[in-house]
């Protein structure tokens, strides 16, 4: 062989082989750096607000991406059909009733007529302080809606070194429309590029009131009135998270950053003619059409409609593509297990969460829930809101029940998704089977808030 050629064979293949040890360094360092972990959890979106989830007039191209982009899980479950103990449940890893929150924090007569506390107590092991505590920076950005009594602590008492919210402390607090709290978490994450980091974006769209852009309502010009407003507003969310996902490839910190999208709990109601606009652009409950995609039920409700919600997973380096899991159980406490090991941060001892660790779902692999999912329900005082008031899903079945309306409803999750067929009668003893160990779970909860958390003045 000419000694030219050898020599230029020689060069080309240490050039290769150079290459595939940085190639195999970049992966690695890739691999060994703790992940970031962004949780979008939007408001009042139904299962059905999605064009992926076969919804004809909304539009969502950015959550669509996300979902071809990673995995769409079809049986995540919130643990509340309604706001503030939904989010309870993300940042304790508890089923809310642990902590005695039942409904929103409202005014302090109604917390104490709902045998709630003020406030969500800080002494208890919170998602955002374990994360702090594993190295991560946290930021809390939109809404709160987890206690705004006068004595309540601020954000920062909760594990957050950066917040900006409403429906919180008002310490740092924005508007709720406009997608202020992407803005905030836009300069959050290039502030903290370089570094495992952690955000809560809790953004305000679909809850009323709505503020429609301008821009929005022109593009969906087509759609009758109701339909218009709720299109533009749902629009502006997914903007929202469509600004997200293209920062962290701008970066280039997409391959390892985790991001979930999700919703608190189902859509909120149709409101009559007298709920349609008021101050401007400020339009109310008579636009708020969201849909369920056939599910039963819609906030406020312990039926699939008011708990089931879209949960989308998308982690480039660890996250297979386009996979629509229909098989996997996961709910809204696995959260914090799950964030915990994904981060390498250690469990508080003598501490155990109502959660699962789904990472192998996560991973795209084979995941059989082990625990009971259990939700507690009691709402305003009336058989509209408080049927059904209790329930749980063990495995395969699910069982929801009022002991004061004598009223109680099976159904099997597996071969009947959307709960349109009541096998009570015909599954007795699986009704009382599942009875014992939710009567059994109901004596272990608290029956009164912790002191601690009630505002002097409230007594």
């Amino acid at each position: 062989m000419n000694s030219k050629i050898l020599i230029v064979l020689i060069v080309l293949i240490e050039f290769i082989i150079s290459c595939k040890s940085v190639e195999k360094k970049n992966t690695d360092n890739i691999a060994s750096k703790k992940p970031n972990i962004i949780f979008i959890f939007a408001d009042d979106w139904g299962y059905g607000d999605l064009s992926s989830h076969g919804n004809t007039w909304i539009q969502t191209p950015y959550l669509d991406k996300m979902a071809s982009e990673g995995i769409d899980f079809t049986n995540f479950t919130v643990n509340s059909p309604v706001c503030s103990p939904s989010r309870t449940a993300v940042m304790t890893g508890q089923f809310p009733a642990r902590n005695s929150i039942h409904e929103h924090f409202a005014s302090l007569k109604n917390n104490h007529n709902r045998g709630m506390p003020d406030w969500l107590d800080t002494t208890v092991p919170l998602l955002p302080k374990l994360l702090q505590d594993a190295g991560y920076t946290t930021g809390h950005f939109g809404k709160w809606h987890l206690g705004k009594a006068p004595d309540a602590p601020t954000e920062d008492a909760y594990g957050y070194d950066a917040f900006a919210t409403f429906n919180g402390s008002d310490t740092n607090r924005i508007k709720p429309n406009g997608l202020a709290s992407v803005d905030h978490a836009e300069v959050f994450i290039k502030e903290n590029k370089d570094k495992p980091f952690f955000i809560n974006l809790w953004l305000h769209e679909s809850h009323l009131a709505h503020f429609p852009q301008d821009r929005y309502m022109e593009k969906f010009s087509n759609l009758d009135e109701q339909k218009r407003v709720y299109a533009s507003i749902i629009a502006e969310g997914d903007e929202g998270v469509g600004r997200i996902l293209n920062l962290l490839k701008k970066l280039n910190i997409d391959d390892n950053t985790l991001v979930i999208f999700s919703s608190d709990n189902g859509p909120e109601a149709t409101r009559g003619i007298e709920h349609k606009q008021h101050n401007g652009k400020n339009y109310g409950g008579y636009y708020s059409v969201g849909e369920t995609a056939g599910l039963i039920g819609q906030k406020r409700s312990l039926y699939a409609g008011g708990t089931r919600v879209p949960f989308i997973v998308r982690w480039p380096a660890t996250t297979p593509k386009g996979i629509k899991d229909t098989t996997s159980v996961i709910t809204a406490v696995d959260l914090l297990p799950t964030f915990v090991d994904i981060s390498g941060a250690k469990m508080p001892e003598n501490f155990t969460p109502d959660g699962e660790n789904v990472v192998a779902a996560f991973k795209g692999e084979n995941f059989k829930r082990e625990k009971v999912i259990y939700w507690e329900w009691k709402g305003v005082i009336s058989k509209d809101y408080t049927w059904p008031s209790i329930g749980l899903r063990d495995g395969d079945w699910k069982l929801i029940t009022n002991k004061d309306l004598n009223r109680t409803e099976l159904y099997n999750i597996k071969n009947d998704w959307a709960e349109k067929t009541d096998l009570s009668n015909e599954k007795p003893e699986i009704v009382k089977a599942l009875q014992e160990k939710l009567d059994a779970w109901k004596k272990s909860l608290p029956t009164s808030p912790k002191e601690s958390c009630i505002t002097k003045v409230s007594k």
